[in-house]
């Protein structure tokens, strides 16, 4: 039986993943906000960012694969938060806590494989339209700095101390399990409130925002089959294609027979600094090292996550 430690693991993805490797037979150790969780049964704490916790608990499970989901997400919405303050989480959640686990894979588990799952915000405001593992990565704000850190560490690992760790850079990606803060639920939540009469309008931040979104359960599947190849690697995973702000919100109001323009307004207010460049992923490497494709489309996504919000609100 193969052992995975998921950290992250009440999170969209690391929620998704756990249901994964259980399927696949695997033993599961989760960790999520300090508690550790053995086949979903509660157990003792762990704080990520303790090196003698985090070593303790690796060389007591002794995993095979280790997947680092946690992180400290930042909206596409504008939230006051003191710049300093974002700068020193970030750091603290999405590098030095995984430079723990790295450290301890290199110490007490050296056959073991680390997934980690880096963001399309390592390449910033890139200069090509469409990227890929070669694109520079130049990252523009907290979240991505400490993300490119992380993806440095994986690489310094890999080559001085021989730790099979490989780094996904992970765009978008939406399922009926992601948190109501992200644009993409927010949208869908609101449709459905306001077609049982429970909310009166939305507000979205830019109708021409375009994304490259995917859905969650295959990217937590590109996850597992990244760690299978026989040689670590980076890869973009990504769904390809981009879609506009005004196309999900149509999308999910449509759904559920409502006129959006009735009920949607925009304030660039609530946006943050709008980006020069999409962001669209090219993932032609990692289809062709795991045969890994997108299994859902954009609209049934949506489909899927107003299906959900609507027995969620019943």
């Amino acid at each position: 039986m193969k052992k995975a430690v998921v950290v992250g693991c009440k999170g969209q993805d690391g929620s998704y993943l756990v249901e994964l490797l259980s399927g696949k037979g695997y033993a599961v150790l989760g960790i999520d906000r300090g508690l550790v969780t053995e086949s979903l049964t509660d157990g003792p704490a762990v704080d990520i960012q303790d090196k003698a916790q985090v070593l303790n608990v690796v060389a007591a499970f002794v995993p095979d694969e280790v997947y680092y989901l946690a992180a400290l997400h930042h909206s596409s919405e504008y939230v006051p938060l003191d710049e300093c303050e974002l700068a020193r989480r970030s750091f603290e959640i999405n590098t030095f806590a995984l430079h723990n686990f790295l450290y301890a894979i290199a110490t007490e588990s050296p056959h073991a494989r680390l997934f980690y799952a880096a963001s399309s915000h390592v390449f910033g405001d890139p200069a090509e339209n469409v990227q890929d593992e070669n694109t520079p990565l130049n990252p523009v704000d907290a979240y991505g700095i400490s993300k490119t850190a992380g993806v440095h560490l994986c690489r310094y690992y890999r080559s001085r101390r021989n730790v099979r760790c490989s780094a996904g850079i992970l765009y978008n990606h939406e399922s009926p399990r992601r948190s109501p803060a992200f644009v993409s639920r927010k949208v869908v939540r609101a449709a459905v409130r306001i077609s049982r009469r429970i909310q009166q309008k939305l507000v979205v931040g830019d109708f021409d925002a375009m994304v490259d979104w995917g859905y969650a359960p295959d990217y937590v599947d590109a996850m597992w089959r990244i760690l299978q190849l026989d040689e670590p690697d980076d890869f973009v995973v990504s769904s390809g294609a981009v879609h506009s702000v005004r196309e999900l919100v149509e999308t999910a109001f449509g759904f559920l027979g409502l006129d959006w323009t009735a009920y949607v307004e925009e304030s660039p207010s609530i946006t943050r600094k709008p980006r020069s460049c999409v962001l669209q992923g090219n993932s032609a490497r990692l289809e062709s090292r795991t045969g890994w494709r997108p299994s859902t489309s954009f609209r049934d996504m949506i489909r899927e996550m107003v299906e959900t919000e609507t027995c969620n609100e019943l």
